[in-house]
C-alpha cells in the first residue's frame, strides 16, 4: 500500500470516528430518555395528565412502563390496558396502535445505531492501542476532543432551533420520519396526544440536548487542558 493510500485511509477512518461521536452521544441519550421512568412521571405530573385523562397517576405510570417495555421487546402491537373511571379498558384505538408500530421501528433503529456505533468506536480505540501503544493516548485525546467540539456545535444549533420553533421542527421530523398519515392524530380524542402532548416531546428533546452538551463538554476537557498549558508557557 502506497504512502498516499495509507494517508487517505487514516484520514478517512479518523474523520468517521469524529463524526460518529456526536451520533453515538445523541442516540445514547435518546435511548436513556426513552427508557427512563423519570421522564414519564415528570411529564404526567407537569401536564396534569391524570386530570385530563381521568386516569389515576398509578395507572399512568403503569402505562409508561408498558411503553418502555414495548420499545425493548419483540411485541408487534402496543397493548395498554388501564383503569379509567373505574373501568378496565384498552387505552389506544387502531390508528394509534398502527402508528406506534412505525414509532417502534424508528426507535429500534436508533437503538441499533447506538449499539453498532459503540462497537465501531470501541474497535477503533482498541486498534489504536495495538498500533500506536501509549502514543495513542495523546492522539485519541485530540480526536475525542474534536468529536466533542463537533457535538457541541451541532447540538447547540438544534437546541436553539427547538427553542425558536419547536412546533415546526417537530412537524418536519414527522414528515421526514413517517411515510403515512397515521401520525396525524386528534389531540381532542386520541389518547396518545392527550397523554403525550407536544410539550412532553419538547421537554424530552431538552433533556437529550442538555445531557449531550454536558457529555460533549467533558470530551473537550483534554483540548482545553492543552490550550491552558500553551497559554501558561506563553505567559
Amino acid at each position: 500500500m502506497t504512502y498516499r493510500l495509507k494517508l487517505f485511509f487514516k484520514i478517512l477512518l479518523t474523520s468517521i470516528f469524529i463524526l460518529c461521536i456526536p451520533i453515538f452521544l445523541v442516540t445514547s441519550n435518546v435511548r436513556w430518555v426513552i427508557d427512563t421512568p423519570l421522564l414519564y412521571s415528570y411529564g404526567f405530573d407537569k401536564y396534569d395528565t391524570a386530570a385530563r385523562t381521568d386516569i389515576e397517576r398509578a395507572e399512568l405510570i403503569k402505562a409508561g412502563k408498558l411503553f418502555r417495555d414495548y420499545f425493548n421487546n419483540d411485541q408487534e402491537l402496543l397493548q395498554v390496558r388501564v383503569v379509567q373511571n373505574g373501568v378496565l379498558r384498552n387505552l389506544y384505538n387502531a390508528k394509534e396502535i398502527a402508528h406506534m408500530v412505525d414509532v417502534k421501528d424508528l426507535v429500534q433503529g436508533v437503538f441499533d445505531t447506538q449499539i453498532y456505533l459503540g462497537i465501531f468506536l470501541a474497535t477503533f480505540v482498541g486498534l489504536g492501542f495495538l498500533i500506536y501503544r501509549l502514543k495513542w493516548l495523546r492522539i485519541l485525546g485530540e480526536l475525542i476532543a474534536l468529536g466533542g467540539m463537533l457535538t457541541l456545535a451541532l447540538v447547540v444549533f438544534v437546541g436553539l432551533l427547538s427553542l425558536i420553533g419547536f412546533d415546526k421542527l417537530f412537524l418536519a421530523f414527522h414528515i421526514i420520519s413517517f411515510d403515512n398519515n397515521l401520525w396525524q392524530l386528534d389531540p381532542r380524542r386520541d389518547m396518545l396526544l392527550i397523554m403525550f402532548p407536544e410539550g412532553f416531546f419538547f421537554d424530552a428533546t431538552m433533556w437529550i440536548v442538555g445531557a449531550t452538551v454536558v457529555q460533549a463538554g467533558i470530551l473537550c476537557l483534554y483540548k482545553c487542558w492543552i490550550w491552558m498549558k500553551k497559554l501558561r508557557l506563553k505567559i
